[in-house]
């Protein structure tokens, strides 16, 4: 029997017809998803349901994207293409997470072996995409398969140079590759490919996705706003998109454009959940966790307690972990930012190895400020047996055993910090300073990760407050511009730095801290603002006075 996508055509108008099979269906423009060229073999009516997988996929859309997939699939059983996808919506790169067993399964329904798999695909570029996803489910390691993955990925991307997906899938290979912490050069180049995508194609998901992952740092993040500003408007059906921009907005210290990132994206994961009639998935909770923190930094305390509390009532009373990781980094940060007292009332024992030194940290501050000083060093003989635990973390995240190499130093760090304050509240001013000038010099070491801050007090700034506590606003002030440097604008930072210069009497550089924290407290509870107020009217006071 004749193969159909094989069949011989005569004629210039059966040539024509030919180009528009093969070629236009792999062009598409979808209101709120993106546009990409993806041609492929595959049946036109097939073709469209994979499109729309393809951009799905480009925007972590991947329950979406799966299901895409799996339409083309029937449509088309032999598709190939379809099954490349479908497995390829098992893998999530940047959280290092992989249902290798589930794309197995779904790639064997295109056939049983690897090679009887690419003997279904009738072009050389399509067999390349196949063998590519042959490699990230194969033999080895995660990590190692996340490597062997890019290096065919990058293969394909030099055999077919014209291939914006190729480009782009290559851009996010190279990115996954990163299980040691962010590498610049690596994100780099993953950025020069998304940019050469996303000049010829600016409304391309994954150029725009991917550029926002390389650039979300600190130093990078100017060069990230461009797409930030694009991608939300450009895959606006996709909640994921909503929330990327936020990357960027973090890393600058956005806190305005923040909060509104995350506010869309958790509407539109609630919006999803409802069609579905399901829970929320996770994407909701790592907006609602994002929204959050960017309340906090806000001043804005009563919505970051109601979106903590919205949090906790999703969740349940015996929440699965994914839920539990979100709602506990929710309840660490509220307590560490605000003062409000933390309370262990969840098993942490699922859940990776910052969140759970986390938690026994805010305990234990908490236990410090009520005067318990046995089960604050009680807690914190507890936080040093956790490094000898690291085997079990990341569970949280279905991560299938991967630890990220700055687990361990983050909980070292929070173990220092916490000998710190015990330190200061024995009155051995000399151990705290050793204990803190050792937590800096871990997180100077780590590489930067996006989101709210790990360890959750960042080291710097937690240093800075000790100092200024023992009157030292001197050297605490340059403690404080260090965190600033990993964190722009974080609030308590900038608090400390205004306090330090109303110590040192540099007045106005103190109005000005104040002045810049009166632009983020603009929507601040009333009590923070009257408190901000009162700071500036005493500076303006003094320096009336000189």
């Amino acid at each position: 029997m004749q193969n159909r996508r094989l069949h011989p055509i005569a004629g210039p108008l059966s040539l024509l017809a030919a180009w528009l099979f093969m070629v236009a269906p792999g062009i598409s423009q979808n209101a709120g998803l993106g546009k990409v060229t993806f041609p492929t073999s595959g049946h036109r009516e097939a073709q469209a349901h994979f499109i729309r997988g393809v951009l799905f996929l480009h925007s972590f859309e991947y329950r979406d994207a799966r299901e895409a997939f799996q339409d083309a699939r029937r449509l088309d059983p032999g598709f190939a293409m379809a099954a490349w996808g479908e497995a390829m919506s098992y893998n999530e790169p940047l959280w290092f997470a992989q249902d290798a067993q589930a794309a197995r399964r779904s790639l064997s329904r295109l056939a049983e072996t690897p090679a009887d798999r690419l003997a279904k695909a009738p072009t050389d570029r399509e067999k390349a995409y196949l063998g590519a996803v042959e490699a990230l489910y194969g033999q080895g390691t995660k990590e190692e398969r996340d490597i062997a993955y890019a290096d065919v990925m990058r293969r394909l991307h030099e055999a077919n140079p014209d291939d914006g997906e190729a480009a782009a899938f290559y851009a996010l290979a190279l990115i996954g590759t990163c299980h040691r912490g962010r590498d610049f050069r690596v994100y780099m180049q993953a950025a020069a490919l998304a940019e050469e995508i996303y000049s010829s194609n600016p409304e391309h998901p994954g150029a725009l996705h991917y550029l926002i992952h390389a650039y979300d740092d600190p130093i990078h993040a100017p060069l990230g706003l461009r797409a930030a500003r694009v991608y939300a408007r450009v895959a606006a059906d996709a909640a994921h998109a909503l929330h990327m921009p936020s990357h960027i907005f973090f890393a600058l210290g956005m806190w305005h454009e923040s909060v509104k990132s995350n506010e869309d994206a958790w509407a539109a994961s609630r919006r999803s959940a409802a069609r579905r009639g399901e829970p929320l998935d996770a994407g909701g909770y790592h907006a609602m966790w994002w929204l959050h923190y960017a309340y906090l930094q806000q001043g804005r305390y009563s919505d970051a307690t109601r979106i903590l509390q919205t949090a906790q009532d999703e969740a349940g009373g015996n929440p699965p972990m994914l839920p539990l990781f979100h709602v506990t980094q929710m309840r660490i940060a509220h307590s560490i930012e605000t003062g409000v007292q933390y309370s262990r009332s969840s098993s942490t024992a699922g859940l990776d190895l910052p969140a759970r030194a986390g938690d026994l940290y805010a305990a234990a501050v908490t236990a410090l400020h009520s005067g318990d000083r046995a089960s604050a060093g009680t807690l914190l003989e507890e936080m040093r047996h956790l490094g000898g635990e690291a085997s079990h973390a990341s569970a949280s995240h279905d991560h299938g055993g991967h630890v990220y190499a700055g687990d361990s130093k983050v909980a070292g760090i929070m173990a220092r910090q916490l000998e710190a304050l015990l330190a200061v509240a024995d009155g051995k001013t000399g151990e705290a300073l050793t204990a803190m000038k050792n937590a800096v010099e871990i997180e100077d070491s780590l590489s930067y990760e996006f989101g709210p801050p790990l360890p959750h007090k960042p080291a710097h700034e937690l240093f800075g407050e000790i100092l200024l506590q023992l009157g030292q606003p001197r050297l605490a002030r340059v403690q404080f511009e260090f965190a600033l440097l990993r964190a722009p604008k974080r609030a308590l930072s900038l608090l400390g730095i205004a306090r330090c210069n109303e110590e040192l009497r540099d007045l106005d550089a103190a109005r000005r801290s104040y002045e810049e924290l009166r632009e983020i407290w603009s929507q601040a509870d009333p009590e923070v603002r009257e408190a901000l107020e009162a700071s500036l009217a005493r500076v303006n006071g003094q320096a009336r006075l000189r």
